[in-house]
């Protein structure tokens, strides 16, 4: 039997981020808010066995009219929107082939019904995935992971409206055609049953 000396060469080696967990910059760009932008941090004393990061309508609301002292971690993750080319000098740093991250659908459609997308928005992921393939790290996109347009739970109550489906392809085909010569690898939707345990973030 042959010995096995590591991964063939061929083997996609990488790791995995989402927009809304680590790039931050939620107030720039031309961003709109995101459902992950209304997710507040809870001290993990004040969790309860079934704790969940979903927010609801009412909770969502209420933010809105007034966030008090509240803290939003995902509003600002590691601030990768500022320092994308360390980050991924340091991920070729650690070998990666391939790095799974997300588009900020917020950030290319602010409201998520526009007519015409955020020009600023898909700069920063041209931006993004040129440095990842100066690396030779090819990018692995997921098009939905959390970061719905709030603007799309409140006008629309989020996928319960058919139109959403539509403002989801008119985004798709968007950053299809946009990102064809960048971007091999696609995903749809991260943990697509998410929207039956959390509708308003999922």
């Amino acid at each position: 039997m042959k010995k096995n000396e590591g991964f063939p060469k061929e083997f996609l080696w990488g790791g995995a981020t989402a927009a809304n967990q680590f790039e931050g910059a939620y107030n720039e760009g031309g961003k709109g808010l995101s459902t992950a932008d209304m997710v507040r941090f809870i001290p993990k004393e004040e969790r309860g066995s079934g704790f969940s990061l979903d927010v609801s309508r009412k909770e969502i609301e209420a933010i809105l009219a007034d966030e008090g002292d509240k803290v939003f971690p995902k509003r600002f993750g590691v601030d990768f929107y500022h320092h994308y080319k360390e980050d991924i000098a340091l991920l070729a740093e650690m070998g990666f082939k391939v790095f799974r991250m997300s588009i900020n659908w917020a950030r290319i459609f602010p409201n998520g019904d526009d007519t015409t997308p955020n020009e600023e928005g898909l700069e920063f992921y041209d931006a993004v995935f040129d440095e990842c393939l100066k690396y030779g790290i090819e990018p692995l996109v997921t098009l939905s992971h959390y970061e719905t347009p709030l603007n799309l739970t409140l006008k629309y109550n989020g996928w319960a409206d058919r139109k959403v489906i539509d403002f989801f392809v008119n985004y798709a085909e968007t950053v299809f055609k946009r990102y064809k010569d960048k971007v091999k690898y696609w995903l749809t939707f991260n943990e697509i049953n998410i929207i039956a345990l959390s509708p308003y973030t999922g």
